[in-house]
């Protein structure tokens, strides 16, 4: 059996402990091949250069709480084109009625639509989102949340091409419940493969909920580890366990981006493939796409640049 989540924040000698056993200062690696932490309170990201592209992901945030409002106030001082997610986004269970206060409390300004107290919303669509398991548990379906976010396609798993085809984004869908299958060999894999192959965007990112690797609480869900590299991906982000982890998979980065407001989680033993972990405070995922590089950064809400990977990609401005 899992033992139990539990919120970081508040198991401070616990977590000396946990640390001291695993070899691990504050789940955070500094100065690996891949990537150079530099965790100072008060740093803000570089400035962008013309034509740069800025956007974030978040994951399992959909709380309606004061941890989730933290991290979006963090989200809008990068004053990002989009925001994605990698699922969670209705805790606990999905339904309609929350969606407004547990959704656009926090990022009304992203998402079409009027939303009361919470503000107009965006013209166009400038937010997306991944499914995960907890918005699946919805007892009406998922028709509220393809309305309410505007998710085109089945609404379950789409492909988005954004920053003048610069970018193009495939969102899955990880979950057990997915009718068209979440195996290497299903039907939404053979989708996903077309689209795949269809795509000139520059920078192909794939996201989903349940990682395929994974140090933490629930693990890795290895019915995801599907050729990503071969099928021309950049990058695989995922979410579920709530923490900040990166790997380096096949020779790209596998991401776990769970910070994104919902109770924080421990780490177990360390997979082979870990490179950073992170589970001091909530935090999100800030992606900037240059005309020669893509770099990859993990911001805390207490100001620190946690994890921070360059990689060379030339996709200049069309």
């Amino acid at each position: 059996m899992k033992t139990p989540m539990r919120r970081i924040a508040t198991q401070a000698p616990v977590i000396a402990l946990f640390l001291a056993a695993f070899g691990c200062s504050g789940c955070h690696h500094a100065n690996t091949a891949e990537g150079t932490l530099s965790a100072k309170p008060g740093a803000l990201p570089d400035a962008l250069a013309p034509g740069d592209l800025r956007f974030a992901v978040i994951g399992d945030y959909g709380t309606g709480g004061a941890d989730e409002l933290e991290v979006a106030r963090l989200v809008d001082s990068w004053s990002p084109s989009f925001v994605v997610t990698v699922g969670d986004n209705n805790v606990p269970d999905g339904s309609a009625a929350d969606l407004e206060p547990h959704v656009a409390a926090a990022y009304a300004k992203y998402i079409p639509g009027e939303h009361g107290a919470y503000g107009p919303g965006s013209a166009e669509p400038r937010f997306f989102p991944s499914l995960g398991n907890h918005d699946w548990r919805s007892s009406t379906g998922l028709d509220a949340y393809r309305d309410f976010f505007h998710v085109p396609g089945n609404g379950r798993y789409y492909d988005v091409t954004l920053a003048d085809g610069r970018v193009a984004l495939f969102f899955l869908d990880s979950d057990s419940h997915e009718p068209d299958g979440i195996a290497a060999d299903s039907k939404q894999a053979a989708w996903f493969r077309e689209r795949a192959a269809a795509t000139s965007a520059c920078l192909r990112l794939v996201l989903f909920h349940h990682p395929a690797y994974s140090s933490a609480w629930h693990g890795s869900t290895k019915a995801m580890r599907w050729p990503f590299r071969e099928l021309g991906m950049d990058a695989v982000l995922a979410g579920h366990d709530h923490d900040y982890e990166r790997f380096q998979i096949n020779g790209i980065p596998y991401i776990v981006d769970g910070l994104g407001g919902a109770s924080i989680y421990s780490f177990g033993t360390p997979l082979p493939e870990s490179l950073v972990r992170y589970n001091r405070a909530h935090g999100a995922l800030l992606v900037t796409l240059s005309s020669g590089a893509v770099r990859y950064e993990m911001w805390s809400v207490a100001g620190e640049r946690v994890d921070s990977l360059t990689v060379a990609k030339a996709c200049p401005p069309r």
